[in-house]
């Protein structure tokens, strides 16, 4: 069966199961998970049981979907991702976001776990994300879906400019540290090498992840507008010799997640 079939029956089975059509979708990076303590959630599945969904092999991943209420706003909940580096191709990596087009979704908030570049940053750090450097295969590669969009699409605007300006305002009157950057996309699953930080510094980035990016591409083909953050586990660079766990990933995930739930939740009700 060919991904736009599946994609077809992903988006069937779940306007089945969802009360309403959501127009907001939240996808939770590693360790980030502790924003559903905040959330009522009303439905909850297992991405096995969605057709052409995969349970994440990656610890601090759930795997489940949740539709629920987060500060009275109805929101989609993606607990994890699926990766290139565990052996799914470009296409299947970014299936989910045409899905949630499909079902009358319209705003994609991404989150992941990244390592720092800047060294102005530290660990537990939240960096905006407002452009980013692509090192990964381009999941457009193929045949082009025109009903989609364009076989060429524009990515000189990729996060949204009006959701961006929200996060800044926000995040200053509930005095949240938020940093701004340039994410670049990696495979993985290896961390960076000392000379790797040091070089992507030198084409602009502020951090480095193995996500984000290809989501990020396919929703601004498909339409969708995207805001996206970045936690920063670790900093890295020529002077910073450091050994990167992915426990310790988590570990930090979690300490830091605190604030950008509080950033969440005040961004909701005014996206």
């Amino acid at each position: 069966m060919n991904l736009k079939r599946i994609e077809e029956r992903a988006a069937y089975f779940l306007r089945k199961r969802l009360p309403e059509a959501p127009k907001f979708a939240l996808v939770l990076g590693s360790g980030l998970d502790s924003i559903m303590e905040q959330a009522e959630v009303e439905q909850e599945v297992a991405y096995e049981e969605i057709p052409g969904f995969h349970g994440s092999s990656v610890a601090g991943h759930a795997g489940r979907l949740a539709y629920c209420r987060i500060n009275g706003v109805r929101v989609l909940v993606l607990r994890g991702r699926w990766h290139y580096y565990e052996g799914y191709n470009m296409q299947e990596v970014t299936s989910y976001v045409r899905v949630l087009r499909a079902i009358g979704v319209q705003r994609l908030i991404l989150t992941n776990a990244s390592g720092g570049v800047n060294p102005a940053f530290r660990a537990g750090d939240l960096m905006l994300i407002t452009d980013h450097i692509n090192l990964m295969p381009n999941p457009l590669i193929g045949p082009n879906d025109d009903t989609l969009g364009s076989r060429f699409p524009t990515m000189h605007q990729a996060y949204a400019l009006d959701t961006i300006e929200l996060a800044r305002a926000t995040a200053e009157r509930e005095k949240i540290t938020l940093h701004e950057g340039c994410y670049l996309g990696t495979t993985g699953p290896s961390f960076e090498t000392p000379h790797e930080y040091n070089f992507y510094r030198i084409v602009g980035a502020d951090a480095v992840g193995m996500s984000t990016v290809p989501e990020v591409i396919v929703a601004n083909h498909c339409g969708l507008k995207v805001l996206a953050f970045s936690m920063i586990s670790n900093v890295g660079g020529l002077d910073r010799h450091l050994e990167v766990s992915h426990e310790e990933v988590q570990e930090v995930g979690a300490r830091a997640s605190e604030n950008l739930a509080r950033l969440l939740l005040a961004i909701f009700p005014k996206l």
